[in-house]
């Protein structure tokens, strides 16, 4: 009976320490968990900002002065506004830039392709380019300038403050 009654004493301040114990890991476990959250945040933001420089850096490289300022072809267009829209919505966003960067090499005048470009430019975070081409999609006329796409144009530049 001495024993049990000292296996009794024994196993409470031990039991004691073991809850004491996974007490302060579970509080180090919550730490560990918020820390990880944090960097998961800031990596995306990282992953965002590399977006939008390598956005950048192909968009020069696609500065191109057309042979005529009306120099238009309408089929290289619309199968770049095609792969851009599907890249887009498979959520490869970096391509679909590419494809729409394209768009508006093979026809700068279009409001469709500048509006296009505008847009995916603003989802990306990018304010300046959006806006440059939301102008050019609104100043689009003649041909290559669809009522819509204008309207559009001109809808964003008003909640954009541009």
């Amino acid at each position: 009976m001495e024993m049990e009654r000292r296996r009794g004493t024994l196993s409470a301040p031990l039991l004691l320490a073991l809850l004491c114990f996974a007490g302060c890991m579970q509080d180090q476990i919550d730490a560990n968990k918020q820390e990880l959250s944090k960097q998961r945040a800031q990596l995306t933001a990282l992953q965002h900002e590399v977006a939008i420089l390598k956005a950048r850096t192909r968009a020069n490289s696609y500065r191109t002065v057309p042979s005529k300022p009306s120099a238009c072809d309408s089929a290289v267009m619309r199968k770049a506004t095609l792969k851009g829209g599907a890249r887009m919505a498979a959520g490869q966003v970096n391509t679909a830039l590419g494809y729409y960067q394209d768009a508006v090499a093979a026809c700068p005048a279009s409001a469709e392709a500048q509006l296009n470009l505008a847009n995916i430019y603003e989802n990306m975070g990018d304010r300046a380019a959006a806006l440059e081409h939301y102008r050019q999609a609104a100043k689009a006329s003649g041909a290559q300038a669809d009522e819509e796409s204008v309207a559009k144009a001109r809808a964003a530049l008003q909640r954009l403050g541009g």
